[in-house]
Order: structure tokens, then sequence, then C-alpha cells
């Protein structure tokens, strides 16, 4: 019994040092945003806590069953309540403990996760608009004048036949959202017809899509590359099928793309009052 103990206690203190150091293997994606950051050590944090107060309460039972044996002549308690100063200490002591974990250890750094998940206008230098629709996304920047859609483009065939699946399966987009590197971005989403839900895990955030309602949240990405997510609220038949897909590039590299995404819708622009006229005028 007492090697069991011994073993406990010794897995408890190697399971509880795995998860401080293996987080970002086994648990999230490397996280590339302040809010990933916070969430993982949130995350880390709870899990070490509650592995040492799993084997700490599973040390004192080992203990106990061995110890207060009956044939080691002890007896079965008769009082149902605490009976003087020692055992009201071993009833509200655990108790005491509890409340500095959950307000202390965990209350503080929860607070100031949230705290700093909803500051979404201080010193924010990028504004961009995600509408969500049934079943594709809509990207707006409001001060560069871009706007266009974003929709799955798996091939149908690896949808609904044996077609081979290539790395990034329904996680495959026609116009990513292209964002740069180290700025603070400023999302507002709202939706077209149902609630949806916009995440990207690897950047710690998710935020519904409401019809009627603008809501808010930001990321500051740290590191270039391509981050993937999906529609993360039931939102009907092609739920699966809305994938997100976001471009992390240098500053040059987004305004060339910017100016391209400018150019291109230029001509359109164009030609809407003329397309208007024609139509006004048929209709006389």
């Amino acid at each position: 019994m007492r090697s069991l103990y011994k073993f406990g206690l010794s897995l408890g203190l190697a399971l509880s040092a795995a998860a401080a150091s293996a987080g970002y293997v086994f648990n999230f994606p490397e996280p590339v945003t302040p809010i990933a950051r916070e969430t993982l050590h949130m995350h880390n944090l709870v899990m070490v806590v509650i592995l040492i107060l799993f084997f700490l309460v599973f040390g004192l039972l080992m203990y106990s069953f061995r110890t207060h044996r009956k044939d080691a002549g002890y007896k079965a308690a008769t009082y149902s309540k605490p009976i003087g100063r020692k055992q009201w200490l071993w009833v509200l002591s655990p108790f005491a403990l509890l409340f500095v974990i959950d307000y202390g250890v965990f209350g503080i750094p929860a607070l100031h996760a949230v705290v700093m998940y909803e500051d979404t206008k201080t010193d924010a230098e990028l504004v961009v608009k995600v509408t969500a629709s049934q079943w594709l996304w809509q990207y707006d920047f409001p001060a560069e004048g871009v706007s266009y859609t974003s929709r799955l483009v798996t091939p149908r065939e690896q949808i609904d036949s044996g077609a081979a699946k290539g790395d990034n399966y329904l996680l495959e987009v026609d116009n990513p959202l292209v964002l740069p590197v180290g700025k603070k971005v400023r999302f507002i989403t709202t939706s077209n017809d149902v609630i949806h839900s916009w995440w990207v895990p690897a950047f710690g955030v998710k935020r519904d899509a409401v019809p009627g309602f603008l809501r808010e949240f930001w990321a500051k990405v740290e590191k270039t590359g391509t981050y993937r997510g999906q529609c993360s609220e039931l939102c009907g038949k092609e739920h699966g099928f809305m994938p997100v897909v976001v471009n992390v590039v240098s500053q040059e590299e987004f305004d060339k793309w910017i100016a391209s995404k400018k150019a291109a819708a230029a001509p359109v622009a164009a030609a809407e009052p003329a397309a208007k006229a024609v139509v006004a005028k048929a209709a006389q």
C-alpha cells in the first residue's frame, strides 16, 4: 500500500510537469496571437492545478486506507459533524484553499484574458468586417474600399465519392482573407441569414455572427503563414463546408494585395452607373 501511495504521488508530479511543458504539442495549435497565448496559459494552469489536487487527494486516501484500518484497531466514527477545533480546521482548510485557487489562481488571469479579448478599439490599425451567409464568408475592408467573398473550393468528387483527399480537405477556399503581420486587426461580425461563428484556432478567437447585430473581436497575428479554421456554429446542411483561411503576410505584401484588389474592382465600379442607366431606361 505504501508503494502504491508513493507511485501515485510521483505519477501526479510527473503528469503535472508534463502538462505544463507539452501544451504546445498535445492541447492547442501553436498560438500566434496574444489572446491565443493567454488561453493556452489558462488551460495549462488549470490542468496543472487539477492534477496536483487529484493526486494529493488520491495520496491522502491511500494513506488513510492504509493507516486507519479495522485490523489496526480503528473503529468507524459515530458523529455526523465536526467536533472540536482540529476537525473544524480539516473541514474549512480545503474550502479556503479551493476559494483561493478559484478566485486568485484562476480568477485573476481569466479576468485579464476576458478584458484583453474585449478591448477591440484600442490601437486598432485595421478594420475587417466579416459577414456570414449560407454558406460563404464576405470580407470587407471599409477604409480600403475592398470587398469580396470566400467560399469552399474542395472538389465535389472528394466530398460525394471516394476520390482521394488532399492535406487541406474541406479547408480550401477561393479567396482567403489576407492580413498584415504584427498589426492589431479589429473584426466586426454579422450575418445575412442565421447564426454562424468565425473561428481560427491558432488565433485563439471565435465570435458568433448574429443577424441584425454587429459583434467585435480582435487579433494581432505575430507570425506569417496560412491559418485555417471553420464555421463553428451549426448553421444548416452546408455547415461543414464553410472554411476560414487566413494568409498572414508582411505589410509590403499586404499593401500590394490591397492594390491588386482595388485594381480588379475598378472596372466593375466604373460599369455600374452605365448598367443602372440601361436598366432604368428599359424600365421606362
